[in-house]
């Protein structure tokens, strides 16, 4: 176990790219706000995973079932690793982490308080979404500074990259479909462009501690801007058009510039208020309850 006489020493360790354990004597303000962003992300993985699993009997033949079926389970199983990782750092229980969630006092990532309406959402989803996660996790393992958390990252942005394959084979598919097909998915676009580009968030505040203390490697409108550089001109390399009327190339830079963003629907779901947090959340109390029995099962045979 390591100590640390003040924050200066503590913060001159983790500039000098040493790695925090959970044993370790780390300054609180560090335990509390490295704790929250991964109870976050456990918070998402778990509301992604029953995302998809509602899809597993919709999806269009055998080989989707079984792409979901797996899909599925990389997300639940996501979860499960983070919580752990969460709860070893002595802030809450896994209990009280999952009570807090289904009781809708904590929160889970902005995409999954929105419905998908349609078999090309979810497409839109793991190749607009998943990518943005993606690009989001791999920003924090480049640089992450708690060793238990960053060693769970290698895992899961591993199988995050499979599943951006994934959509963006299902895209090439829709891309070369029929016409139906394409109006479909353009739709959806329509519907997932802004919550995919808000998963990132507001710009990053001038002094963010997950930056100072190196668990996060980029700012917020870094990792935003990158992305809208990539997926605007592949989108519109498909034929698919991209739901912003003020989206232009700056002459000097030929950087893609996008219109001012309205964060409002970013913070109705930080509040629990979006367009469908209340059906999500429900979803997910009546996974949690009918699921118990196993629970139950394993608490008796330990």
């Amino acid at each position: 176990m390591r100590t640390w006489n003040d924050i200066e020493e503590f913060e001159a360790f983790l500039d000098g790219g040493g790695l925090v354990e959970a044993d370790d004597g780390m300054p609180d303000a560090f335990r509390q706000e490295v704790f929250r962003f991964i109870e976050f992300h456990a918070n998402s993985e778990l509301m992604g995973g029953l995302t998809e699993r509602d899809w597993i009997p919709h999806s269009p033949g055998v080989r989707l079932k079984q792409i979901f079926l797996a899909k599925t389970q990389d997300e639940i199983g996501h979860a499960h690793l983070l919580y752990m990782v969460a709860a070893d750092m002595g802030v809450k229980t896994r209990e009280q982490m999952t009570n807090d969630l289904l009781e809708g006092r904590t929160r889970f990532h902005n995409v999954f308080h929105y419905r998908a309406e349609t078999w090309a959402d979810q497409i839109a989803i793991a190749f607009l979404v998943d990518a943005a996660a993606f690009a989001s996790q791999r920003a924090v393992f480049a640089e992450c500074s708690y060793g238990p958390y960053k060693r769970i990252l290698r895992r899961i942005v591993g199988e995050e990259g499979f599943h951006m394959r994934h959509g963006e084979e299902m895209v090439l598919r829709l891309a070369n479909g029929s016409e139906t097909q394409r109006k479909l998915f353009q739709d959806a676009i329509n519907r997932w462009w802004w919550p995919a580009v808000q998963l990132f968030g507001p710009d990053s505040p001038p002094d963010d501690p997950l930056l100072r203390w190196h668990i996060k490697s980029e700012r917020n409108e870094v990792l935003r801007h990158a992305y809208v550089q990539k997926y605007v001109p592949l989108l519109q390399g498909y034929g698919f058009t991209i739901p912003d009327d003020g989206l232009h190339r700056d002459p000097d830079t030929g950087q893609w510039m996008m219109s001012a963003i309205d964060w409002e629907p970013l913070r109705a779901t930080l509040k629990n208020d979006g367009p469908d947090s209340a059906r999500r959340l429900a979803n997910a109390v009546r996974n949690h309850f009918e699921t118990r029995w196993f629970r139950d099962a394993i608490e008796v045979s330990a």
